[in-house]
């Protein structure tokens, strides 16, 4: 396999969301012609392998998904999934969401030391966050708690948290140090 079509593999796998192909392009130092030669190669790979994986794409992005014939057994597998109980990694970027929110992804995963993109997923489809876009960089998105996992837990709103002024006020501090640190 060419090494430029392991990485666009790579780096499709690890975003687990739609990519800009430009932004793709631009960091493979790649021309749209090239990276659109590359897509047709991989996705042409994946169904001739019979493979559990397929490339989907528009004009401007780009996605690594499940083959459309897997659809039933995904869709089953994460029906299951949604009753299951949060893991602790998922209960610790719930909480890091519900304390932090609005929050960034890389705002999550430098708390965490981890990546949480698959985290983040599960939560979306379990419909206890929300994804938004960043109003300081349309380029990201912030994450929020949703309104239901505000009802779940039998909340008005998320400020209701136990010791959730406590944590913003020191989060706050914790900031407003951080700024003048880097005056």
């Amino acid at each position: 396999m060419d090494p430029k079509l392991s990485q666009i593999e790579a780096i499709l796998f690890a975003a687990g969301e739609p990519v800009a192909k430009s932004k793709l392009a631009t960091f493979l130092k790649l021309k749209e012609k090239e990276l659109r030669s590359f897509l047709k190669e991989l996705s042409d790979f994946y169904e001739s392998q019979k493979s559990g994986l397929a490339i989907v794409q528009t004009k401007k992005q780009v996605q690594l998904v499940s083959a459309p014939k897997q659809g039933r057994l995904i869709a089953d597998f994460l029906k299951k999934e949604l009753h299951e109980p949060l893991s602790p990694s998922a209960l610790e970027v719930l909480s890091i969401i519900a304390y932090r929110g609005p929050i960034t992804h890389s705002g999550i995963e430098e708390i965490r030391g981890a990546n949480s993109s698959f985290i983040l997923r599960n939560l979306s489809i379990k419909g206890l966050i929300e994804r938004k876009e960043n109003p300081l960089d349309s380029r990201s998105y912030v994450y929020e708690v949703s309104l239901d996992f505000i009802k779940a837990l039998g909340l008005g709103e998320v400020g209701e948290l136990p010791d959730f002024e406590k944590l913003s006020q020191e989060e706050k501090s914790e900031t407003e140090r951080q700024e003048k640190k880097e005056l």
